[in-house]
């Protein structure tokens, strides 16, 4: 596990619950990401940590939808998200600094449940991973595969995870999510080449039952990078 790697909360009782909200776009003349990166680290940051959140924003660097900025929480539980939504004040008016928002809902795995992250002297690639499984049963495989040794096996092989979290309320569900961080390109690269090699990972997936083709459909990433004020980066 890289120096620095620490939990950003508290290990919960209970397995933590994330809030993702990607803030959608446009290129205009009236500098809208400027705008919103603004409202975010001036009102967003500060009234999310008040209401009690760990929180981390990144903008899109590679993706489907570009450009959007996301903004991620970690809650401790649902009931918490329904009190802070009339603390965290959102914006009103003809001329927001955003086109639409998409919240998504995930539920942190047993294995890693809290939002964890280290502070980089300077700015990370992050990749935010999708893998969507045909039913519920074979996303419960696929989750203990994580949950059971897949996990470690990341730390170990030097792929940094940030969160794991199986959708609750959003697309292509049934389907899991989690974010990596890694120092450039080039590391993703070459920690990806050392977890396929890793032992451990060719046992775990060569138990009958838990091959891709067998428990997951479709895997999809996209790449972010932190925004300057973000406290995950």
């Amino acid at each position: 596990m890289p120096a620095g790697f620490a939990a950003l909360q508290a290990q919960p009782a209970k397995p933590a619950i994330f809030e993702l909200r990607y803030f959608y776009l446009r290129n205009t003349t009236d500098n809208m990401p400027g705008r919103l990166n603004d409202f975010l680290k001036e009102t967003d940051l500060p009234s999310s940590q008040k209401a009690g959140a760990a929180v981390a924003y990144f903008a899109s660097n590679l993706a489907p939808k570009a450009p959007f900025v996301l903004a991620v929480r970690s809650w401790t539980s649902m009931d918490q998200i329904a009190e802070a939504r009339v603390k965290i004040p959102t914006l009103v008016g003809d001329s927001l600094p955003y086109v639409r928002v998409e919240t998504q809902i995930l539920k942190a795995f047993d294995g890693m449940p809290a939002m964890a992250a280290r502070a980089a002297d300077k700015p990370r690639v992050f990749e935010l991973r999708t893998y969507e499984s045909n039913n519920e049963r074979t996303l419960r495989k696929k989750i203990g595969m994580f949950n059971d040794g897949e996990i470690a096996i990341f730390k170990k092989t030097g792929l940094e995870p940030v969160f794991f979290g199986e959708m609750v309320a959003g697309p292509s569900q049934p389907c899991l999510v989690y974010l990596l961080a890694y120092d450039s390109f080039a590391a993703r690269e070459a920690n990806w080449a050392k977890f396929l090699a890793d032992p451990d990972w060719a046992k775990l997936r060569a138990t009958p039952g838990l091959s891709d083709g067998e428990i997951v459909s479709n895997i999809s990433s996209l790449f972010l990078r932190p925004l300057p004020f973000s406290p995950v980066r």
